[in-house]
């Protein structure tokens, strides 16, 4: 190669050096200063560039970062170049109720778009048609009158519970257990039987089956394949990487649940099971077995995990605060002379329990952050906020939950904000409380379809809990459910509690 050859070589690599340092640096200046977005408060370093909001991500922090960022900015935060994050309550309707004015904002496709070789599900499903077609066929399997039906399934797992707790309560006078895993157990336990008509029986053998055991390392997994999604050329490396016994994991994770559907679909009898209501309605409509497969695999992790976190939140808080526990115990004691005696109708009017899961609710979200909508084509307002079309925008639940702008004492744990005589009463200091704040199930048409039967868990599981059992905290092992890392769902930690079989039970029990 002549010496002009090697110096245009040379020149050449400078020129591409120059431009692979100069681009993203002109990129980010022109975020933060010329974006449509530029004017909306936020951090420079996150309007700059994607990769603050990932770190936070990959970290866990994302929702407690972003709440410091809401106490400095106020309720409208720029936490990514392309996106936007609301702790203001009209966010809900803004985003997740449809406008008349406005066509709808669809899910991200970031966050939502079906893993290549998967058909979508009700979740997943981002065409508004299709989601559609997807609940119609489920809904009627989680109306009031089918949990009518599904009571005794309930009642089968919740007393197994009970069973399984009160022989380690009996095994020593000081005994311990850790709440998290049973609770799982029994959600897990009772979404495999309602959903499949075939019980993981993690109750029944003490332990987690090794398929609900891997969906937890799936969910942390998603938290890395939406960051890649950011970029394309990295989520293309990604792929290209994944180990083929990963990639058979998750295939023989599909035929698994493959497999559970089928037979349960070819049962001969009656059963009062979700899959039930879904082969009436394939008797009228065409119903893509795909969809099926791959609408329950998801539904077993949405219909389980989040409801064993706001269990396990609620019970921490409860353990944790005895003159809240002690109240509970008496209305739900008071009540019922015998564990047979609590039903579902009989608890849905209990004024003290209903309080403490609506407390629940509002200080441990199962889904701290809510997942991102996109601004539709040509752009919309939120919140009084003219956004670009292709907006990512967000609300924080976390955030609005515990703000002194919504609630008072809004850090502490006060059930009693929540009973009418008190929200009722103008001289109490939480009758300003925005309890229309908390939406634990989301608006609009991609509302949770699973609300009742999670309602149902909720109230059966504790109040079967504080009838059969005195629990008290652990001195020096109390856990701050604030402290817990976010990957979508919350990373939950050990509840140590000590735990007794209650003191007086009537005669008659």
């Amino acid at each position: 190669m002549s010496n002009t050859e090697e110096s245009h070589t040379s020149a050449g690599l400078v020129y591409v050096l120059l431009v692979l340092i100069a681009y993203p640096i002109f990129r980010a200046l022109h975020n933060v200063f010329f974006h449509p977005l530029s004017d909306i408060p936020g951090p420079r370093a996150w309007s700059a560039s994607r990769l603050p909001f990932i770190w936070s991500l990959l970290r866990g922090t994302l929702v407690h970062d972003v709440e410091r960022l809401h106490w400095k900015y106020g309720p409208v935060v720029r936490i990514a170049p392309d996106e936007v994050t609301f702790a203001d309550a009209d966010a809900y309707p803004d985003i997740f109720q449809a406008r008349s004015d406005s066509k709808p904002f669809l899910k991200d496709p970031v966050w939502w778009e079906t893993q290549p070789g998967l058909p979508d599900t009700i979740l997943s499903a981002i065409n508004p048609e299709k989601h559609a077609r997807i609940r119609r066929i489920l809904a009627p399997g989680f109306t009031l009158r089918a949990l009518r039906d599904q009571e005794p399934i309930l009642h089968q797992y919740v007393n197994l519970l009970v069973d399984r707790l009160r022989e380690s309560a009996l095994e020593s006078s000081e005994a311990q257990v850790d709440l998290v895993p049973w609770l799982n157990f029994t959600t897990f336990d009772i979404i495999g039987d309602l959903g499949f008509g075939d019980s993981f029986n993690c109750l029944q053998h003490s332990r987690y089956h090794p398929w609900t055991a891997m969906l937890f390392s799936t969910v942390k997994a998603a938290a890395w394949v939406a960051s890649a999604r950011y970029y394309p050329l990295i989520e293309f490396i990604l792929l290209k990487c994944i180990p083929p016994s990963l990639m058979k994991t998750q295939t023989d994770h599909y035929q698994r649940i493959s497999n559970k559907v089928d037979r349960r679909l070819n049962f001969e009898m009656e059963r009062p099971d979700v899959l039930s209501y879904v082969i009436k309605k394939r008797e009228e409509e065409a119903v893509p077995i795909g969809e099926i497969n791959s609408t329950f695999m998801i539904l077993t992790t949405a219909g389980s995990e989040t409801t064993a976190t706001l269990l396990s939140g609620i019970m921490n808080y409860l353990v944790n605060c005895p003159d809240k526990l002690n109240t509970l115990k008496h209305e739900v004691r008071h009540n019922f002379n015998t564990s047979d005696d609590i039903t579902l109708e009989a608890l849905k009017d209990l004024p003290y329990l209903n309080a403490v899961i609506n407390e629940g609710f509002r200080m441990c979200p199962p889904v701290p952050w809510v997942l991102p909508r996109r601004v539709p084509h040509g752009g919309s307002t939120v919140c009084g906020t003219w956004l670009p079309g292709g907006t990512a925008v967000s609300v924080q639940a976390y955030t609005m939950n515990r703000s002194p702008s919504y609630f008072h004492c809004a850090s502490s744990f006060i059930p009693e904000r929540w009973l009418p005589e008190v929200h009722g009463n103008p001289e109490s200091p939480f009758s300003k409380d925005s309890r229309g704040v908390i939406q634990p199930f989301s608006l609009g048409p991609r509302s949770c379809l699973g609300q009742n039967l999670a309602m149902a868990e909720l109230r059966l599981i504790i109040s079967k809990l504080v009838w059969a059992f005195d629990f008290e905290a652990i001195d020096g092992n109390v856990l701050k459910w604030d402290d817990l890392r976010v990957f979508l769902l919350i990373e939950k930690k050990p509840i140590q509690v000590k735990i007794k079989p209650r003191s007086e039970v009537p005669a008659e029990a």
